[in-house]
């Protein structure tokens, strides 16, 4: 047992592990990871009817999601660690009632300022939220089924981004494209108020070898003084490069491919997407299943699916998303996702109960500024410098394949992290969590 006080608990104070309270907070925070999706992905699907009605150019539809990216990157970590220092489930409950309101206003939006600032905040709402969901769900349930737990909650990443697709396609092929964002606004406040009826584990001081309590700025660096912390989060940068280029432009690459509207674009894409429903938490249960065997397990099940993604997506680009190419894609919807539930419980399982917001806040900055973030923009770059007026989809095809490199970078990354994982583990094995009065 670690004899830090802060850490420190008897039976009756501890925070209670499983149970009908865990199940709570997994359900509650896994519907408002879905609806951040959906208000996060609605974007991609009326960026064509956007792009005619605005006079926007690819780079510039670029710039709206790789803003919105790097935004949340950089509130992100400051947010999670305000939360690990105040409440998880009140930040929560805060963060849905602003990004709601804020997708609310992205429908008013009358040029290309009006849509990336409201989006921009929209962002500032989203930013911490993962991190609190994370921290909250990796607490509630035991070591040996945590994956599993962050597993179920990851999937409904996919669930809201094909919802988003697919309903907000809909809804914008029959209302116009502002219709989605009035809408998907509502079931956020909804469930922001829910939130406040989670429990929450205690609030303890992130202190330093010598007993001070570590500021913001020593807080960041602790985090990657922990190798595993380190290579994880480069690896997740990496592999963040093909999802968020491919999640963002994937849409507007059928509809210009195969020359359909966005709601069969929305459809077919949104349709992939849930394929990824059974990607992520299949992908929690064999890196659970993986670590009982082998002590990095949990580590190397992206290894291998970040190397199948590389492959399908490559795959299911060059042919287009049709015939053989969608057989491609559906594989890629399975694969894309299968690593994020060991990248949450990694973060969980290498750092003390202080430092667990903090750890995947870092993650989310991580993740956009040292990589997904830049993926939008750069890909409509490439697409606008290859474009070919007789092929409207050349030049975003060829951009979306150059950007797959992302997931070989991120494979190898995480191959590193796994030689370190075991010896992290093992330096916090003796904290637990204490209950919230």
């Amino acid at each position: 047992m670690n004899n830090d006080a802060n850490t420190h608990l008897d039976e009756k104070s501890s925070f209670p592990v499983g149970g009908r309270h865990a199940h709570f907070i997994l359900i509650t925070c896994s519907l408002l990871y879905m609806i951040n999706c959906v208000d996060r992905q609605v974007l991609s699907v009326v960026m064509e009817p956007m792009k005619a009605e605005l006079g926007l150019s690819d780079a510039l539809l670029g710039t709206l999601q790789t803003v919105f990216l790097l935004s949340i990157a950089f509130l992100a970590y400051p947010i999670s660690f305000l939360m690990d220092r105040w409440s998880r489930k009140k930040a929560i409950s805060l963060m849905a009632l602003i990004w709601s309101i804020f997708t609310f206003v992205t429908g008013l939006g009358r040029s290309f300022l009006g849509v990336l600032i409201p989006r921009t905040l929209v962002a500032a709402g989203e930013a911490g939220f993962s991190a609190g969901g994370t921290a909250l769900i990796g607490a509630a349930y035991p070591h040996h089924t945590r994956a599993r737990a962050l597993g179920i909650f990851n999937a409904t990443i996919p669930l809201g981004m094909g919802i988003g697709v697919i309903l907000g396609g809909v809804l914008s092929a029959k209302y116009g494209w502002r219709a989605p964002f009035f809408i998907f606004a509502v079931p956020g406040i909804i469930l922001g108020i829910v939130a406040l009826f989670m429990k929450d584990y205690k609030t303890t001081e992130d202190l330093d070898e010598t007993g001070k309590r570590k500021g913001f700025f020593k807080s960041a660096v602790s985090l990657f003084q922990i190798p595993t912390l380190r290579w994880t989060y480069l690896g997740n940068a990496m592999q963040n490069i093909t999802a968020y280029s491919f999640l963002t432009w994937a849409p507007a690459f059928v509809m210009r491919a195969q020359g359909v509207g966005e709601d069969k674009a929305g459809l077919l894409i949104g349709i992939l997407s849930l394929m990824a429903i059974v990607g992520a938490p299949l992908g929690g249960v064999i890196a659970d299943l993986w670590q009982k065997k082998n002590p990095r397990g949990r580590v190397l099940t992206p290894v291998v699916t970040l190397l199948l993604t590389f492959v399908f997506y490559i795959l299911a680009v060059y042919f287009e998303l049709t015939g053989i190419g969608l057989v491609f894609g559906f594989a890629l919807g399975l694969f894309l996702v299968m690593g994020l539930a060991s990248f949450a419980a990694i973060t969980q399982d290498v750092v003390k109960p202080a430092q667990k917001g903090m750890a995947w806040g870092m993650n989310a900055f991580a993740m956009y500024v040292l990589g997904g973030g830049w993926g939008p923009l750069v890909v409509g770059l490439l697409s606008d410098s290859l474009n070919r007026p007789e092929d409207p989809a050349f030049g975003l095809k060829y951009a979306l394949i150059i950007a797959s490199v992302g997931s070989i970078l991120g494979s190898l990354f995480l191959l590193i992290a796994s030689r370190h994982y075991q010896a992290d583990m093992e330096k916090v094995a003796g904290y637990e969590l204490k209950a919230d009065e």
